[in-house]
């Protein structure tokens, strides 16, 4: 039998679409991630369930436990309040996603030494490497997904 692999689809960039993106690209259901929280109970998937609708924001704590059980790290689905500069990555990388083939072209930004602008600077420049390697299908889309889902800005300071 013939595995066949389906792209995961991100429905929009909340949070809980997020999660069920990185859920589904690790070919994980909703009770298998329920069963690592160690949720228990009849309707143990509802938290889930309403995690990925939207309909309730896990705390912190528990999203660094589905960051762990997803393999992403925190970042890529944590709840962004725009408080951090860091979290303009995040929010560009899963844009990509939601809207394939989107260009960004910095080229203007001036070459101002505040460390925000170099951290950007050197995350884009990252970020079209990978990109230019998809594109000459020197990685496949599986491996350019696992960059971005793993991707910390913090580590590549």
């Amino acid at each position: 039998m013939r595995m066949l692999y389906m792209k995961p689809e991100l429905d929009d960039l909340s949070q809980g679409s997020r999660i069920a993106f990185a859920r589904q690209f690790r070919f994980m259901t909703q009770d298998n991630v329920s069963d690592k929280l160690g949720l228990t109970g009849v309707c143990k998937r509802r938290t889930m369930t309403r995690y990925e609708k939207g309909d309730r924001n896990p705390k912190d704590e528990r999203t660094m436990e589905i960051a762990k059980i997803l393999n992403v790290s925190y970042e890529a689905i944590k709840k962004y309040d725009m408080k951090d500069p860091l979290d303009l990555f995040y929010i560009l990388m899963w844009l990509e996603e939601y809207i394939p083939n989107y260009q960004i072209d910095i080229s203007k930004v001036p070459n101002i030494k505040e460390k925000h602008i170099i951290k950007f600077k050197n995350f884009i420049n990252e970020w079209e490497q990978m990109r230019e390697q998809r594109k000459k299908r020197e990685i496949s889309y599986e491996e350019y997904m696992e960059w971005k889902l793993t991707y910390e800005v913090n580590g590549h300071e």
